[in-house]
């Protein structure tokens, strides 16, 4: 990783306050931080964010961690110390966004909720994420990323049809509910433009996963129909599903009907064109299971890469399921896309981690710096950002308010 030359992003002068732990919210700030704004991480002294103790690990130091906090620097303050508190409330006066995944009311109980902060920084955008949300019955339960899959119901819909409730491969929740709060707290610094104050941004894991079910939950709104588990095949749309090659399995989606004529084509079996079981989608959904065994009769001769470019060679999408390893390998993703980086590490060893997915033509986002060590930018933060001098600091520390 080399920041040398790199032009300032497109949040360059944007200053957030990141009291947030494990993923969803340090998701969120990772992508604020790509994006050029100074993300100030406060962690909780001798300890840390919990995710500084997943693996894998280089040399002890927390590669889930490392790639999660990237262009962020570690404060190490005492937020129940009277001292710890008053210095936080200094750094609120120079902010423009705080955001914390605390239970909901911790922030308020310490003191330093919206309501405590906006009174000595009216211009403060102040973003919550939380499993359930800042009211409603369910506000205090514990939310983590399964919880809000299963309340959400998208557990409900993934899997096969004779299989248990399914949670997604990766941490689904956590990143939606990431992606709100970052869409949210861009969208208030922009209403900030215009009315000269800040506002509370609450996001619920759960309301993230519900907003994320699209047609699902419009099935039964409309048809009063409660939709299950179908596996890899599309409600609407046939043939649209994994289907088995010699050597793993390749995705196929024919979205219309002039899609379904070249897929035909290609297989050989122009016969079913106009065939009455699959003349028109509507038609080709109906039939899906018959039409599944004709398409997995052709794909599980040949191999992956055979099947995806004999079908895109005549226009009809396709796509390997690819594992990571032919993920970090592609030329599109790895190579043209540079979808990953390196960067430095505390412990002097550098990592690869997945870079930022937005591109831009201007101020393109990158990773500056790699995640701190716990408290590494105390000195440095209190100092620019406070004007405090060595003196001052040092004392901060004896008094247990500084970590």
């Amino acid at each position: 990783m080399n920041s040398a030359g790199i032009k300032p992003g497109a949040l360059s002068g944007i200053r957030i306050l990141d009291l947030t732990r494990v993923l969803a919210g340090p998701f969120c700030t990772m992508l604020l931080g790509d994006m050029g704004a100074e993300i100030i991480k406060i962690e909780e002294p001798g300890k840390g964010d919990d995710t500084r103790g997943y693996p894998p690990f280089i040399d002890g130091f927390s590669t889930y961690f490392g790639n999660m906090n990237r262009n962020k620097q570690s404060v190490t303050l005492d937020l129940k110390h009277h001292q710890g508190k008053q210095l936080f409330k200094e750094m609120v006066k120079k902010a423009d966004v705080v955001i914390e995944n605390y239970k909901p009311g911790t922030m308020a109980k310490l003191g330093i909720g919206y309501e405590d902060l906006k009174e000595i920084n009216p211009q403060l955008v102040f973003a919550s994420i939380s499993g359930f949300g800042q009211y409603g019955p369910y506000t205090e339960r514990p939310g983590y990323d399964i919880i809000g899959q299963a309340m959400g119901g998208l557990m409900s819909v993934s899997g096969w049809p004779d299989s248990p409730p399914t949670r997604s491969g990766t941490a689904m929740g956590d990143i939606l509910g990431g992606l709100n709060c970052c869409i949210g707290i861009l969208a208030a610094l922009k209403g900030r433009d215009v009315t000269g104050r800040g506002q509370s941004v609450d996001v619920s894991l759960v309301d993230s996963v519900v907003s994320a079910m699209e047609t699902i939950l419009q099935i039964y709104l409309v048809e009063g129909r409660v939709p299950g588990r179908i596996g890899n095949r599309y409600e609407f749309i046939a043939p649209y599903d994994s289907f088995p090659a010699t050597d793993g399995w390749a995705v196929i989606a024919v979205g219309n009907n002039a899609v379904w004529k070249r897929f035909c084509q290609v297989i050989g079996r122009e016969d079913l064109i106009e065939h009455p079981d699959y003349k028109n989608n509507i038609d080709r959904v109906k039939n899906h299971q018959g039409l599944t065994e004709l398409v997995s009769a052709w794909t599980i001769t040949r191999t992956v890469d055979d099947v995806v470019e004999t079908l895109l060679a005549k226009s009809v999408p396709s796509a390997p399921i690819n594992d990571v390893s032919r993920i970090v390998n592609d030329p599109h993703i790895a190579g043209a896309r540079e979808m990953f980086v390196e960067i430095s590490t505390p412990v002097g060893k550098n990592m690869k981690v997945v870079a930022c997915p937005i591109k831009f033509s201007e101020t393109k986002a990158s990773v500056r710096q790699g995640a701190p060590a716990l408290g590494e930018h105390n000195d440095d933060v209190l100092s620019s950002v406070l004007g405090m001098d060595e003196t001052a600091i040092a004392r901060l520390k004896q008094s247990g308010a500084l970590g």
